[in-house]
């Protein structure tokens, strides 16, 4: 079975972001990039379907600028044998993302779908269902357990009333939650391995893509700071404080 697993170049979850002085957008001029986290974890556990005899061929794809090849270098290393970056200097909308994951699962015939469930740079938590809705695929999103079994894939998701396992037939896709596994580091043997295996560059246009935006972004501002806090004497105070705030009665 073949497992398509894309990943995303975003800036690295240790930096803080800047936000740029005209409020465009995020400033990322000279600050560290890395793979989104959740893509991590989804590179991860299509290397142990690998491992345990499940997954024949791993596959790893990004949708970016040429830089993102740096990111599917990593998922080389990591375990992947070969990656396709589509190559684009606009900004992919989730909509545009997943129409090229089609396109590409068209071309590959994975029978596993595996992503991070969303980009920590944008939050969107929208490709993978776009995509399963596009192949017409099941889905497991929010995975933090995943087997497979034949023609069957099950995943385990946490809910407010706990957990809950739903089965599907492959081919299908699933979208990976934080305690789903723990990301592996690439050895500096694998990484240089990396370096050899096949990266194919391609563009939207190859797929018949059109990936103009169809959203605008009107301002890009930071949080509020949180103000200081206030020592309270005691519980009839505290009470009357948050009478004041509406937050009791």
């Amino acid at each position: 079975m073949k497992v398509l697993v894309p990943v995303k170049r975003v800036l690295d979850y240790n930096v803080k972001p800047r936000v740029k002085a005209d409020g465009t957008g995020v400033d990322l001029a000279n600050v560290k990039m890395s793979m989104n986290p959740f893509d991590e974890i989804a590179v991860e556990e299509a290397i142990r379907l690998k491992e345990k005899g499940v997954a024949t061929e791993i596959v790893a794809v990004s949708i970016g600028e040429a830089k993102s090849q740096e990111t599917l270098r990593t998922a080389l290393a990591m375990g992947a044998d070969r990656a396709i970056l589509v190559q684009t200097d606009d900004k992919v909308e989730p909509l545009g993302v997943a129409k090229i994951l089609k396109a590409i699962c068209d071309e590959e015939q994975p029978g596993l779908v595996i992503l991070g469930k969303q980009a920590i740079d944008d939050d969107n938590n929208q490709t993978g269902q776009m995509l399963a809705a596009l192949t017409g695929w099941g889905q497991g999103t929010f995975a933090s357990k995943v087997e497979v079994e034949g023609d069957k894939v099950s995943v385990t998701r946490e809910v407010d009333g706990g957990l809950e396992t739903d089965s599907f037939t492959l081919p299908a896709v699933v979208t990976t939650d934080l305690r789903l596994n723990e990301p592996r580091y690439a050895s500096l043997p694998n990484i240089m391995k990396a370096k050899s295996k096949p990266l194919a560059t391609k563009a939207p246009g190859d797929y018949g893509v059109d990936v103009s935006p169809r959203l605008t972004t009107l301002k890009v501002v930071e949080p509020a700071k949180r103000t200081a806090g206030v020592k309270v004497a005691d519980v009839d105070e505290l009470v009357a404080k948050l009478k004041a705030l509406g937050v009791a009665k």
